[in-house]
């Protein structure tokens, strides 16, 4: 349209849009001052402007901060633990987390269900907790794979949850159908735990208090928005330094780094009924591949590559390891109904066709996809002839879409069960409270 008619704002202004969604400020901003110079009295995009060049000075200013630091943020908080930096104060009255013989913390199922109440009363738990529950979980995360392996066995079941996005009372009540993570029952909660919503933080440390106290019965995907630009820009960033400090917020951001990026759920079970047609495991099993996004702009990815990828401390920007196109594809790209990929319609990444699904499945050996990722109205949705399943479980997403919530249960046979729930009411929520000015309502 540029080349058409060098003079159509509209078009200047769609193709900013698309820069900022793929992190390219630089190339933002040279189309936002093409536009002034269309539309010099256009206050909005005089504001997007100016908010769009903060947000590349900032970045630019933490690389160079980040290029300096030698530690992680992980390690630096148990530094400053040990100088007695953190401790907890001594007029608190909320829950305890207790310690053990050796003195250090422990957590226990009582701390996390008394933390949950009082997080629904609008009350925070002291710093210190903060950072034993988020270093507790890095703890097991760091020593899991890219791609993590979940063998179900005889009598046990999975619940595959979607994007939770911030909405900390219904991710409680979506707690309260699946069950509290135990010795016959997993979760797995497949990114997108924080951002717009208003409750962000209550929901990660949540999530995050389960996998330190059943690393092998919770598990977490990184999602988009499990990442620095996307906190920035849509809230999660704001609110947890608004709630709990720099440092914290810090240690959230590298924590995000360590997770997983898919999990393979594998079947020990025959499959139960016919299996016409069904993709299965070298060993005769279904196994579901799960991720956050979706698949890759080219064929012949393996498992083992996945498996094998270096995520720690790694953003997904623009340069290094994190933006090359396999970790692009499993945090971003979504399916299209043609056959073959497309552009996608977010601007960052590929969208692939069920033949484009069908041909890694079989590759692999998988029985599906299940991805999340995109709103569903009903919670859920199947497509690429069975092999792909969106699932998605925020209801009503940001108190707008009036979409139903879902989670997906499957079985040690592999067997499916999609359950849906409508959202709950909650104090009001603040979409985008805590975002960065300017840009928030303009990204999706």
């Amino acid at each position: 349209a540029i080349e058409l008619d060098p003079k159509y704002a509209k078009a200047y202004y769609r193709r900013a849009t698309c820069y900022l969604q793929t992190l390219k400020y630089k190339q933002a901003i040279g189309d936002f001052k093409k536009l002034l110079a269309l539309e010099p009295q256009n206050q909005l995009v005089r504001m997007q402007l100016d908010s769009t060049q903060k947000i590349l000075r900032k970045v630019e200013f933490e690389k160079a901060i980040e290029m300096e630091e030698e530690k992680s943020a992980a390690i630096r908080c148990y530094e400053i633990i040990a100088e007695g930096g953190c401790d907890v104060d001594k007029g608190y009255t909320g829950p305890v987390l207790p310690t053990g013989e050796d003195g250090k913390y422990a957590i226990t199922i009582d701390f996390v269900r008394e933390m949950i109440a009082y997080f629904k009363e609008g009350k925070s738990i002291p710093r210190r907790y903060v950072w034993e529950i988020v270093l507790g979980a890095h703890s097991y995360f760091e020593k899991e794979e890219s791609l993590v392996t979940l063998d179900v066995e005889d009598g046990m079941t999975v619940d595959v949850i979607g994007d939770v996005h911030g909405q900390f009372y219904d991710y409680l009540h979506l707690l309260s159908l699946t069950g509290e993570p135990s010795e016959k029952h997993c979760l797995l909660m497949n990114g997108d735990l924080v951002d717009r919503g208003s409750w962000s933080v209550e929901v990660i440390l949540t999530a995050l208090a389960f996998k330190w106290l059943y690393p092998k019965q919770m598990y977490i995907n990184r999602g988009n928005h499990e990442a620095k630009e996307m906190n920035r820009t849509y809230g999660f960033e704001g609110e947890a330094k608004h709630k709990y400090g720099e440092q914290t917020y810090k240690l959230f951001a590298h924590v995000f780094t360590v997770m997983p990026l898919a999990t393979l759920i594998s079947a020990t079970q025959p499959p139960s009924g016919s299996t016409k047609g069904a993709i299965l495991s070298p060993e005769g099993k279904k196994r579901y591949f799960v991720v956050h996004g979706g698949l890759f702009s080219k064929d012949g990815v393996t498992l083992d590559e996945i498996r094998k990828i270096q995520r720690i401390g790694q953003q997904p920007g623009q340069e290094g390891l994190m933006c090359t196109y396999l970790i692009r594809a499993l945090l971003w790209t979504d399916p299209q109904e043609l056959p073959g990929r497309g552009p996608s319609k977010r601007g960052v990444g590929i969208a692939f066709g069920p033949d484009v699904t069908k041909r890694w499945c079989q590759a692999n050996g998988i029985t599906g996809v299940i991805r999340s990722h995109e709103v569903r109205q009903d919670g859920y949705s199947v497509e690429h002839g069975g092999l792909c399943t969106t699932v998605f479980s925020a209801p009503n997403y940001v108190d707008q879409a009036g979409n139903k919530g879902a989670f997906i249960r499957i079985d040690a046979a592999g067997s499916q069960t999609y359950t849906q729930f409508d959202a709950q009411p909650h104090p009001p929520m603040k979409p985008m409270a805590y975002a960065s000015n300017g840009l928030a309502n303009l990204l999706m």
